[in-house]
């Protein structure tokens, strides 16, 4: 689900929390199971992993799966699934951030932008736009390449690239939110705009913003795998599933599960995350209702 759908999506807002609700949908349920999983993994390889992720054993090289190493070693003797687990905490960590940053800048700018003189708000979405002609990828090899590679600097990077979708959609459902009668009457009754915007915009384009940072999360997902894969992103010896993507390519014809495990991994966290956000989308959203 790209931006531009969920934007679509931001028309939708009625009074202060009174959305009605669809049911939970296969997509809401099955996405919301894998993103559980994806969490639990990262959860469990805080207390446990059953191999130390990093250690180099010249002696276990590219063992094959058993009892021992469930999903094998690698060409340094290093456990697959122990990085695997690790990797999810990686993956995480860098979605969570990349996404805050991208919302507590966006959100706000939406807001102030919709609520603002037309004039003024037009002027604002001009230079969103600008920030939107770079990709993630871009502008976080760009950050790279002055500051050098790091996690900090692809969370940074992922999260200011996505904060012309979070500005954008805010924005769209602050529009709406404006000409409902209860804000009109606020607004005739001497509410100052900091008022009406904490009291009854936020909480009306709430929905809207959980909808953009699952679909977010996955796109930082896609991106910090990328970045490790090119090699700018985690640097080692912290494991990422990109850079086990990236470390595997010489073994492609020898050692074809070096690739599939992380490559698995990365397809099902993001398949997860698009689908709760699709789900999110049709739960909260009362124009789908008599759609489908």
């Amino acid at each position: 689900m790209s931006a531009p759908d969920t934007e679509a999506a931001g028309a939708s807002t009625v009074p202060d929390g009174r959305r009605r609700r669809r049911p939970i949908t296969g997509s809401l349920l099955v996405g919301g199971l894998i993103v559980s999983v994806v969490l639990g993994m990262a959860l469990l390889s805080f207390v446990w992993t059953p191999h130390d992720p990093t250690l180099v054993n010249a002696l276990a090289r590219l063992r094959k799966p058993s009892l021992e190493y469930w999903f094998g070693t690698d060409k340094f003797g290093r456990d697959v699934f122990s990085q695997i687990l690790v990797g999810s905490r990686t993956t995480l960590f860098v979605g969570f951030v990349a996404v805050g940053v991208a919302a507590l800048v966006g959100v706000p700018l939406g807001i102030v932008a919709g609520m603002a003189p037309r004039w003024f708000g037009e002027f604002l979405m001009r230079g969103n736009d600008l920030l939107l002609a770079f990709p993630a990828l871009l502008l976080t090899i760009m950050f790279a390449a002055v500051y050098g590679a790091s996690t900090l600097v692809a969370m940074v990077a992922i999260g200011i690239a996505s904060i012309p979708h979070f500005a954008r959609l805010t924005r769209s459902g602050t529009l709406q939110v404006m000409k409902t009668e209860y804000v009109i009457a606020a607004r005739a009754a001497g509410r100052r705009p900091f008022s009406i915007g904490l009291r009854h915009v936020l909480p009306n384009v709430s929905s809207l913003v959980i909808v953009q940072s699952s679909v977010g999360f996955a796109i930082a997902v896609l991106a910090e795998a990328a970045l490790s894969f090119l090699g700018f992103g985690t640097p080692p010896p912290v494991p990422s599933w990109g850079r086990m993507l990236q470390e595997s390519q010489e073994m492609l014809w020898s050692a074809p599960r070096l690739a599939v495990f992380p490559g698995i991994a990365i397809a099902v966290a993001v398949l997860g995350f698009n689908l709760l956000g699709d789900g999110l989308r049709d739960r909260f959203d009362p124009k789908l209702e008599d759609r489908r």
